[in-house]
């Protein structure tokens, strides 16, 4: 559960549970309010005890009949699983079970004495999703329903500790210089080139829903920010239907003037280490609690080990080389495909980088040396993937600074520079070499939270069949 130990009282609670359980032997005696869900309510004739929970922890609240109004312990006493209930009493430690001669007392618990409460709403039933049960459903099914989904205990914590990995990040990020920026989400053109768009009508006007903040990120760079990063959603009308695929995705996206690939690639792979390490520092609770469900599953327990640095970097041409040698099909100038990166995975299983793709198979944006040739005398490009294992995490690399180059990529990719000019005419005015990345939200928490698929660890996906809730 959450730390709630600088939370302040609000019109419903004096205290959170986790405040109650955490400060128990200081508030014994002392009357508080509380708020939660009803997870158990059980008890007959003349009491009742209810089992309270909010984001911070539980509490158990023991209500008498002869302590409160009749209607009001009737409510109590035949509330719905999942009602929530407001609270008033006395905090009381609860008697200890009893334990043989020499064995160390169990740590003290502590409940409220109800004086007063209020059903603040009623719960129907049967619950769609179990919240506390052991009960196994699809997770369709579980996405429909994503506020019952997001009370049960380990899906409350990923999405705790996705908050926290958007904290860390940003922290990192910004103690490196960079600035927080916001890019448009309506364009007028593609930003990667290619069809993968949603189309939109902006009032009269054709536009589109922005498949990346690449471009802006670059304008602003050529402005004179120096170092920008954003945190905001994507589009992609990919007909992907895959684990690791949505149309809409958040990711962490930076620029930086005066630099190359390389430079960038050890931003990132200092703030994926920071983001590790804050972790391990200060969340193992919610992996915990995410290792709890793993175990009633049986499932792999997620641990949190922080990447040593530099991450290993695995050119394009080597990486064709360690395929081959593998048993995999594949000839320079192919895409390395997921079976392929299952047999690279074998030799490097955590974080690596993979720089220096071929120019055909970056975005036009991306720089190219001249000078520099694959094996096959194909030209290479600086741009560069991060992959976990199999899976990939992020593309970026060093842009194009020159702008007669630019336009001649746009032509080579049947793209006409004329409906990028807002773009071009940004690099006739001196453009400083720089360089950037993309790197999606969601893939980092399927590392950190041992999920199976992305869907898992985004509140509201949206792929090609969901658009609701």
């Amino acid at each position: 559960m959450r730390d709630s130990t600088d939370w302040l009282p609000t019109s419903y609670r004096t205290h959170t549970i986790g405040q109650i359980v955490s400060g128990g032997a200081d508030l014994v005696g002392e009357e508080v309010s509380a708020a939660g869900y009803a997870e158990t309510v059980r008890g007959r004739g003349a009491i009742a005890f209810i089992m309270l929970r909010d984001g911070t922890g539980h509490i158990q609240a023991f209500a008498k009949r002869d302590n409160m109004k009749e209607a009001t312990f009737e409510a109590l006493q035949s509330a719905t699983r999942e009602s929530t209930i407001q609270v008033t009493g006395t905090v009381a430690q609860k008697r200890p079970p009893k334990t043989k001669e020499g064995e160390p007392a169990p740590p003290a618990e502590y409940e409220i004495t109800v004086s007063s409460a209020t059903i603040l709403s009623s719960a129907a039933a049967p619950l769609p999703v179990g919240v506390t049960d052991d009960v196994k459903v699809g997770l369709d099914i579980r996405l429909d329903n994503r506020y019952l989904d997001l009370r049960r205990a380990h899906v409350n914590a990923m999405f705790q500790l996705r908050s926290k990995v958007l904290q860390y990040g940003r922290d990192h990020l910004i103690s490196e210089g960079f600035n927080e920026m916001n890019s448009p989400k309506i364009i007028a053109s593609a930003s990667e080139g290619g069809t993968n768009l949603f189309p939109m009508m902006y009032f009269d006007t054709p536009a589109f829903l922005s498949q990346s903040p690449q471009l802006y990120k670059q304008l602003a760079v050529l402005g004179g920010l120096e170092r920008v990063f954003e945190i905001g959603p994507a589009f992609r009308a990919e007909k992907h239907d895959t684990y690791r695929h949505l149309n809409e995705f958040i990711s962490f996206d930076i620029e930086g003037a005066w630099m190359n690939d390389e430079d960038v690639m050890c931003v990132q792979e200092r703030m994926i280490h920071h983001i590790w390490t804050e972790v391990a520092a200060n969340d193992q609770h919610l992996i915990d609690v995410i290792n709890e469900y793993k175990t009633s599953q049986d499932e792999d327990l997620v641990t949190v080990d922080v990447p040593e640095l530099p991450f290993p970097r695995i050119s394009y041409c080597d990486a064709i080389e360690i395929v081959k040698n593998g048993g995999g099909e594949i000839e320079w100038g192919d895409d390395i495909e997921s079976h392929h990166c299952d047999i690279i995975a074998a030799e490097h299983s955590g974080f690596h980088f993979l720089p220096r793709w071929p120019m055909a198979m970056k975005p036009f944006y991306i720089y190219h040396n001249e000078a520099e040739k694959g094996t096959t005398g194909g030209q290479l490009s600086r741009g560069f993937d991060l992959n976990y294992g199999r899976d990939e995490m992020t593309s970026g690399g060093q842009r194009e600074h020159r702008v007669d180059v630019l336009e001649q990529n746009l032509r080579n990719m049947d793209l006409n520079p004329e409906d990028f000019t807002f773009y071009t005419d940004g690099f006739r005015y001196g453009a400083p070499p720089h360089a950037g990345w993309g790197l999606g939200v969601a893939r980092l928490l399927m590392v950190l939270t041992g999920a199976g698929n992305v869907r898992e660890v985004v509140l509201f996906p949206r792929d090609r069949s969901r658009v609701t809730p």
